[in-house]
């Protein structure tokens, strides 16, 4: 009998062990609000009207995630992160499956390797040095094609340094998976990012090829933004060609209670398009739970071939954002979006109605609520 409880006990410890050695968190944002924005499209009509609902992802997208790690020993972990996002509004997923976010992989004293489905350093210097931190999806025009909102690499291997006093590097590569034509819809990307006290920086690089299977997904929004066809795409651009170049840096400062950023985009569209995307911003923390927000973006595209005129937009920016707790928090957003000579302003699939002279305006504003889990 004494050594059966012996036993017991001993399977008990290994178990608790084993137990510790691992984890799953379950988290996710859910982030909905009351939304206007007028100049709107109206169904079977070349007019405009305002629209009003209850949309969700005004800042974050919503989104249910499941992640992980298993303490491998040695100073080893695997790891896996799964994120799908969702409309809170109609409780409709958004994509299909872990569209946001699929990934396993190894980290350890050399840094972090990653597999699967996963977004590239443009995506993190955008959620923690540029207006997407605090405005989220409002500043998704000016940003249409510069990759700071989570455009997506699939059939990808990322490598991520491990701190080095503040400074963090990365490198991307994206497999087109084309038999026979390797360079077709592969892509890659580098860069790194410095946070150490007040000063953040970043620099990163990201181009990508047109293929059957592009690994960037960024092509969806070349598309819409130029309004070709994916065949027409792929007449300018023939299989293993680039159809993608993106250069992006920019710095912040937290200057006592203010963080102040600024950062600059070059994005080229070979044989189509080139656009440079400047923006500043500022978050003021009037009291520690209540925060005001401020930004503008300019975008210039020119279009190769074309001497006419030349298609600009900005976007001017403003909010109040107010914590409940460190998970809640309330929002009031407005911006003011100007387009001329063909720019696109507003919902990116859904842009504004553009008058006779290819100018075009819109003005949205937004009232919500955001928890994280």
């Amino acid at each position: 009998m004494k050594k059966s409880l012996i036993a017991l006990a001993a399977l008990g410890t290994i178990a608790s062990a084993a137990q510790a050695q691992s984890s799953v968190t379950i988290y996710g944002t859910v982030d909905t609000g009351i939304t206007f924005s007028n100049h709107n499209a109206r169904t079977g009509t070349a007019s405009n009207g305002n629209k009003f609902g209850v949309d969700s992802g005004n800042i974050d997208t919503s989104r249910l995630g499941f992640k992980g790690t298993e303490d491998l020993g040695g100073g080893l972990k695997a790891l896996f992160q799964l994120e799908a996002g969702f409309k809170n509004d109609t409780g409709a997923f958004d994509g299909q499956g872990f569209a946001r976010k699929s990934v396993v992989g190894l980290a350890g004293t050399f840094g972090t390797v990653t597999l699967g489905r996963q977004s590239d350093i443009l995506d993190d210097a955008g959620h923690a040095f540029t207006s997407v931190k605090d405005f989220g999806n409002f500043v998704g025009s000016p940003h249409a094609l510069d990759r700071l909102e989570g455009i997506r690499t699939q059939n990808s291997i990322r490598y991520d340094s491990m701190n080095l006093s503040g400074f963090t590097g990365s490198l991307i590569y994206g497999f087109g998976e084309t038999a026979g034509h390797t360079t077709a819809g592969q892509s890659f990307g580098a860069g790194g990012t410095y946070a150490n006290g007040p000063l953040g920086l970043y620099a990163g690089y990201y181009q990508s090829k047109f293929g059957a299977t592009p690994s960037d997904t960024l092509i969806s929004s070349i598309t819409a933004l130029t309004g070709l066809t994916p065949a027409q795409l792929a007449a300018a651009n023939l299989d293993g060609t680039t159809v993608n170049k993106t250069f992006s840096l920019g710095a912040s400062y937290q200057a006592g209670p203010a963080r102040l950023y600024g950062n600059w985009s070059r994005v080229n569209v070979p044989d189509l398009l080139k656009q440079n995307i400047f923006e500043l911003g500022a978050d003021y923390a009037v009291t520690a739970p209540m925060h005001l927000l401020a930004a503008v973006q300019h975008t210039k595209t020119s279009i190769d071939g074309s001497q006419g005129s030349k298609p600009s937009a900005t976007q001017f920016n403003l909010g109040l954002d107010y914590y409940l707790s460190k998970r809640t928090d309330l929002y009031t957003l407005a911006s003011y979006a100007k387009g001329r000579n063909g720019a696109l302003v507003g919902n990116i699939s859904a842009p504004a109605v553009q008058g006779d002279n290819g100018n075009s305006s819109q003005t949205a504003i937004a009232v919500g609520i955001r928890h994280k889990f």
